[in-house]
């Protein structure tokens, strides 16, 4: 058994690629896809794990977190119900008043180019302190 406190020398990015591979199933897939995405969308993009197991993706401030469940993988945006979602990719978390997510199940297809631009109006909506980047679907 690992010692608990092994995640304490481990790197953020570290963690995240070992709870890829410990998934090993479509949800694996899945949020290694999104944090590809989330990379390729936001190269400066600092990558963090917190509360004993969450990755979370962070520029001036908390973006979206990761999480993974027996029949989804949750992306969370921290500041969602300030954007703007022309895609829809929005569906779940939609009461609150901050938060909004994207539930992914087996067999679901990513639109890339519009999560992409989705976490890029976060990180925009982080840097500016405003009320969020009118997105466009591609």
């Amino acid at each position: 058994m690992e010692n608990p406190s092994s995640e304490n020398t481990k790197s953020p990015s570290q963690l995240i690629d070992e709870r890829i591979q410990e998934l090993g199933d479509w949800r694996g897939e899945v949020l290694a896809q999104i944090r590809n995405l989330i990379k390729q969308a936001d190269p400066q993009v600092t990558e963090e794990w917190k509360w004993r197991g969450t990755p979370v993706w962070s520029h001036n401030g908390m973006v979206c977190t990761g999480e993974t469940y027996k029949n989804a993988v949750k992306v969370t945006f921290a500041k969602g119900a300030s954007l703007q979602d022309p895609a829809h990719l929005f569906n779940a978390s939609l009461d609150g008043n901050a938060r909004r997510a994207i539930d992914f199940h087996e067999g679901d297809k990513v639109d890339e180019p519009a999560f992409q631009e989705l976490f890029r109006a976060g990180v925009d909506l982080n840097s500016s302190g405003g009320s969020g980047r009118k997105t466009t679907k591609q």
